[in-house]
């Protein structure tokens, strides 16, 4: 039996629809990503999911048991799933140590060790308006964590982090369902956050669930444009110009990601011309026209300028 059963639920405001009959299951320790633009409704999904929105059809099952809404109790919300929002808040003028323990269920040892594997053990003793954006957010996750929830879902974790600070929070979340064996969800609309961290990913657009599946399954076969856009650049080739690299499209337009393609200075390969060079850290990224079609390619190499007139291959 699967640890969360998400059944046809849906989400009408004032006659608008939210969130359109969306079902999927999750196992334990699976991590879940659920993928959209702005206003996708991924919120709202997160909410009914951990019972601070009623929804107007379908059902939640967790462990089993149905997920009642905010209109059946007093106070919304599951006692065992941590929900940590994207706007979080901590009480000002409060030592850290002094807002974990009074949540705390945990013995010392093993408080002890959760607040190593957050990255906060070091912040105890400080008050809360001396810390920075990413340490009040581990604070706020190891608040949670200390209740001890059966499933943790954070909403945009990531969305107001600097580099450094997001490196720490994916350490902390692999720790957090490789350590102390809690199962994950998150939202995120940044395929850097998604597909290097998801077992399986959802993609839902105003409120409709487009696809879900494995990273690799939504990254090389999108269903469609949109989820093809969340993981990153592609190229639609048109049936003409798909022909030129020897592929039969039946017709149709086909997609393929800007590493699918190579670039020579001589040899075989359908002729180009390279209008624009940028570069990306681990890789350069060329646009490459081809009579009227541009494409996007990836190399590691830096040999290549404006204007070079060059040979494109497909693998």
């Amino acid at each position: 039996m699967a640890l969360l059963e998400v059944k046809h639920i849906s989400k009408r405001v004032d006659g608008n629809i939210i969130i359109d009959d969306i079902s999927f299951e999750q196992q334990a320790l699976q991590k879940i990503a659920i993928a959209g633009e702005s206003g996708a409704g991924k919120t709202t999904l997160l909410k009914m999911i951990t019972g601070h929105i009623q929804p107007t059809g379908g059902s939640i099952l967790f462990d089993g048991e149905r997920v009642a809404g905010p209109e059946e109790k007093l106070m919304p919300g599951h006692k065992r799933m941590g929900y940590l929002s994207q706007h979080y808040e901590l009480l000002n003028h409060y030592r850290v140590e002094e807002l974990i323990w009074f949540e705390n269920h945990l013995d010392e040892a093993e408080a002890k060790q959760l607040f190593k594997i957050c990255r906060v053990d070091h912040l105890l003793h400080r008050k809360t308006n001396y810390l920075s954006g990413g340490e009040k957010q581990r604070i706020a996750l190891c608040m949670l964590l200390v209740k001890q929830p059966g499933l943790l879902v954070l909403d945009e974790p990531f969305s107001n982090l600097d580099p450094v600070h997001t490196s720490t929070l994916k350490d902390v979340l692999d720790d957090i369902t490789g350590r102390l064996k809690i199962t994950c969800m998150l939202t995120s609309h940044d395929p850097h956050d998604t597909l290097s961290w998801a077992d399986m990913i959802l993609v839902i657009k105003q409120g409709k669930l487009l696809q879900q599946g494995s990273p690799q399954e939504l990254y090389h076969r999108p269903v469609n444009e949109y989820v093809a856009g969340m993981f990153g650049k592609y190229n639609l080739l048109k049936p003409a110009t798909a022909a030129l690299f020897g592929i039969d499209t039946r017709g149709n337009t086909v997609m393929t990601r800007p590493e699918n393609f190579r670039i020579y200075k001589t040899g075989s390969g359908v002729k180009g011309i390279i209008n624009k060079v940028s570069f990306w850290g681990s890789f350069y990224e060329m646009e490459v026209w081809i009579d009227d079609t541009k494409l996007t390619v990836r190399s590691d190499s830096g040999e290549w300028r404006n204007g070079d007139k060059v040979f494109v291959g497909i693998s």
